[in-house]
């Protein structure tokens, strides 16, 4: 997690937290002038898009005050769906044995984007299971990764 997200996180989690919802993770993504800040959540029973609306009321309140942005951001909630977007190393290690695809921050082998069978974590790597061959990735060297669903006929 970047430092900056590592502030937004401290300071987001404990409302989140508070509303009996677990923060699941934080993309701050700049698009020039206006950027967004997409915040998930999760909770016991799932996320209604009540709840959504209930904790971006929260959570527009302690960014209006603490103001850790500058200029113009657009501030979104959202459950972190099907094809959940995995941040941390427990979320790694939670979701073992399902499919998830992986984007580098640098090229490995020539190429940047890995889908396999989540293997585990391994101390600070993730173990990915692709076509036979078993890859180790450090975490900071994950740019994104997601839970890749999988439906059966």
């Amino acid at each position: 997690m970047a430092i900056k997200d590592a502030a937004l996180y401290a300071l987001i989690e404990p409302v989140a937290s508070a509303m009996g919802f677990e923060l699941w993770g934080i993309n701050n993504l700049s698009q020039g002038k206006h950027s967004r800040l997409v915040i998930y959540i999760d909770g016991p029973n799932g996320v209604t898009v009540d709840d959504c609306a209930d904790i971006s009321r929260q959570i527009s309140a302690v960014m209006d005050v603490e103001d850790p942005i500058a200029g113009e951001y657009r501030l979104e909630v959202s459950s972190p769906g099907l094809d959940r977007p995995l941040f941390t190393l427990d979320h790694f290690e939670r979701f073992k044995g399902h499919v998830v695809a992986i984007k580098l921050r640098t090229p490995f082998d020539g190429r940047r984007k890995f889908q396999g069978l989540l293997a585990g974590i391994e101390e600070d790597e993730v173990l990915l299971q692709v076509e036979g061959e078993e890859y180790c990735f450090p975490i900071d060297s994950i740019d994104q990764a997601r839970v890749v669903p999988q439906f059966e006929d």
